[in-house]
This record gives structure tokens, sequence and C-alpha cells, in this order.
């Protein structure tokens, strides 16, 4: 206790550091208030059916993603999610396309470019979602809830409210990526990232009260149950951590000293492979793809999808959670690739005069990364699967299907995977001013290749 005092302390004193603490705070703030806003024209009395609507199933995880914002009907509805997809569809043109290649190579100059590139093709994705969000709203609420609350006005998309709330919600998932750029940019941690967090984090508390509640019903298992639910979340965490920080380390040999044609001693270090190098995008992408059907079918009811349709929306059957596990080994091997570079990674060593004991420098050493790299990603992918399936699994021993999602899944994930990263930058400035870290270590290992898309 003593020590996390001083360490607050340290934050403290480190102007730097505390100005930015502030400041991502302020923007959360922000982001928060912003999705109890609700649109111009809905009676928020009226929010009731698609409040209940939103408790389950697909949209459940819709709306936890967006914070609550979704079931409120609020400006920032849609959240961040577009731009995610947007951002997949970039990237993968940069493998596929010539042009989107060379602005890959061009650095700088060229990120900016894919950067506003992804941002228009975010207003497109937000041209044809917003529309789908506005029927289901009109249809599950009824016309009578929005204003000027008379049955028999017409409340479609190309109504005067239609109109203007597409505009609304456009202009309002724009405004939640500039603020998470502007965390990125000024405040601690990756802005992208913190956003869905908080998202995720809102709705903690409310399942948690809910499966307590649960428990104390007729057939629920009583205080018993809930604290092995509880014992088992915090397994599932530390194999989240584990998952995040696992490493393979390669020895590299350094020239220490050279005299004539004969070498001197040496030193040796470690070049480390992450297990999941990846972390926690590949299932942020493959999520985003799970989210497709219900926007392609316009957000309807169950009763009339089609087939294909409510299959996929159904996070907790099979072919949903079975396309959602390849996807992920999918994005995981992708994101790996597109990450770590394994022949810069040879040159960069021969450049410094390092070697592989055992190894020839160049192509050898080049090719011998990427067999590491293909044998640890491929059980760190099946594992990264296999969380992300988890919630499902759980919700069949009759966990509440909101408390499950944070067993695992991509809510977890995301939750310890940014926690890492914003408390290892944050222990980087502590360490920078030669204060003590957040652990006795002092080495807190981040997630890798964290969302940047900026």
């Amino acid at each position: 206790m003593n020590r996390f005092i001083q360490t607050l302390k340290n934050i403290y004193k480190i102007e730097d550091l505390r100005k930015r603490i502030m400041y991502t705070l302020g923007i959360i703030l922000i982001y928060r208030i912003g999705s109890y806003v609700a649109l111009p024209g809905v009676n928020p009395a009226g929010l009731t059916a698609l409040q209940s609507q939103t408790d389950s199933g697909l949209m459940g995880l819709i709306n936890m993603f967006s914070g609550g914002a979704f079931s409120n009907a609020s400006i920032f509805a849609l959240g961040i999610m577009p731009y995610i997809s947007a951002s997949i569809v970039v990237q993968l043109l940069g493998i596929a396309v010539p042009y989107f290649q060379k602005l890959q190579r061009e650095g700088e100059s060229g990120r900016k470019k894919m950067n506003q590139i992804t941002r228009y093709l975010t207003v497109i994705i937000l041209i044809f979602q917003s529309p789908a969000y506005i029927a289901n709203l009109v249809r599950t609420i009824g016309s009578h809830h929005i204003y000027p609350f008379e049955p028999g006005v017409s409340m479609g998309i190309f109504s005067p409210f239609g109109i203007s709330s597409i505009l609304i919600l456009t202009a309002g998932s724009m405004f939640v990526m500039w603020l998470g750029e502007r965390i990125t940019d000024k405040g601690i941690g990756n802005g992208i990232s913190l956003i869905i967090m908080v998202g995720i984090i809102a709705n903690l508390p409310f399942a948690l009260v809910a499966e307590f509640a649960s428990r104390f019903e007729s057939g629920g298992g009583g205080l018993v149950i809930f604290l092995v639910e509880l014992v088992v979340l915090v397994a599932v965490i530390l194999m989240c951590i584990l998952l995040v920080q696992g490493t393979r380390r390669v020895p590299v040999q350094f020239a220490k000293r050279i005299v004539g044609n004969k070498q001197f001693g040496g030193v040796r270090q470690y070049v480390p492979l992450k297990v999941n190098a990846a972390g926690v995008m590949p299932i942020i992408f493959a999520q985003a793809i799970m989210f497709l059907p219900i926007t392609l079918v316009g957000f309807s009811t169950s009763e009339t999808m089609s087939g294909f349709a409510r299959a996929f929306s159904n996070y907790n059957g099979f072919w949903y959670n079975f396309v959602f596990a390849l996807l992920i080994i999918a994005f995981t091997y992708f994101y790996t690739a597109i990450t770590i570079n394994p022949t810069q990674m040879a040159e960069d060593m021969k450049k410094n005069g390092g070697f592989i004991p055992g190894i020839k420098p160049g192509k050898k050493t080049s090719q011998y990364l990427d067999g590491i790299l293909s044998k640890i990603t491929l059980p760190g992918s099946f594992f990264l699967a296999f969380v992300a399936v988890l919630p499902a699994i759980v919700h069949l021993g009759g966990v509440n299907s909101q408390f499950a999602q944070f067993f695992g899944g991509t809510s977890l994930l995301i939750m310890v995977g940014v926690i890492l990263d914003t408390l290892q930058q944050i222990e980087s400035h502590l360490m920078m001013r030669h204060y003590d870290g957040l652990t006795k270590t002092g080495r807190i290992k981040g997630r890798s290749g964290g969302f940047t898309g900026r």
C-alpha cells in the first residue's frame, strides 16, 4: 500500500505525465457524457424497448462496444467500430493493391495519406450504417416516441428526422475517432483502444450486479457459485496476461572488441519474439467483421432474419463462434506479418555486427526468425481464439450473458491488453525520470501491435 501511494506521488511530481493523464481523463469524460445525449427528436422515455432489445445477443455485444450509447439512441450510438472496419479494409488493401503498398513504403507521408483514405472510407461506411440504425430505432420504439410524437407522421430515413439523424450519427462517430486521436497525441495510452475499453468496462458493474442477483434466485446456487465464478474470472485474467506478455527469446551475439582479425569477448543479448505479437488487434478485426451480418439485414428482429443472418447473429451459437475463431487465427497471422518483418530484423542485426549463434547472417537469419515466428504464432493464435469463444462456453454453464462476456472474449482481452499498454507507458515516464516503476521488477510488458490507426 505504501508503494502504491508513493507511486501516485511520483506520478503527480512529473508535470508532463500528470497533464497527460488529466487530459486523457477529460477526453474520456466527454465521451461518456456524449453516450447519454440522445438524438434530437427522440423521446428518452420511449427507449425501454430498444434497451430490452440490446440486453442480449449480438445487439448486446454492439451496445457493449459503444459503451451503452447504442441503447441510449445517443449521438455516439455507432461508436468507433466503423473506423476500425475502415482500417481493416485499408490494411488489407496494403497487401493486395500496389498503390497502397507504395504508400506504405513512403514512410510518414504515405501513412498520412492512408489515414486520410481511412477517414473517407469511415464516412462511407457510416452513411450505410446510420440509415440501418435509424430504421431499427423507428421500428423498435415506434414513431410516436419521435418528435413531433404524432402517430402516422412519416419517420423514415428520408424524413427530416431521418436525414438529420444520419448526419448526426456520422458526425458523432467521426468526433469519437477524433477524441481517440487526441488521446494518442496528447494523452497517455492508445486513444482508440482506450475508448473501446472504456465502453466495455462501463458495463462491468451492471453485469456483476445482475449475475450476483441471479445467483440468489431459485436454483441459482447462492454465494458459493458466485465466488467460484469470480475465482474462474481471475484465472482467465491471468491467462490473458500470460498471452499478452509471453515471449520466445532468441540469443544474438554482438562483437565487443576486435583487434586485428581476432575477436575478443562479446556480449550476448536476446531478441524477444512475442507469442502473440499481434496483441488484441486480431480479435478486434474479427469482431468488426462479425458485426456485418446484423448490419446487412438492417438490424432486423430474429423472426424476420434469414437462416444465415440468424445463425451469425447468435454470438452464443456454434457457427458464429466457429467462424469467429477462424477469423481470429487468420488475422493473427496477417497482423503479425505486417507488424514484424524478419528480413528487416536480420538486416539490422547484420549492420550492427550481430548474429544468431550457429546461423549465417542475412537470408539464413531471416528464414530462422520467420520459422520461429510461425511456430510460436500458431499456438498463440489458437489460444487467442479459445479465449475469444470462452464466453459462449461459460454461458452454457448458466452464467448471465452480460457477465459471461467478461470471461474472456473480446471484452477481457481488450481490457487486459489496453491496461497493460497504458501502464507500460506510465512506467516508462517514471523510469525515464529515475523513479521506481509500477512493479518491483519495473518491467511491465505491454501488448504489441496496439491500434494506431491515426
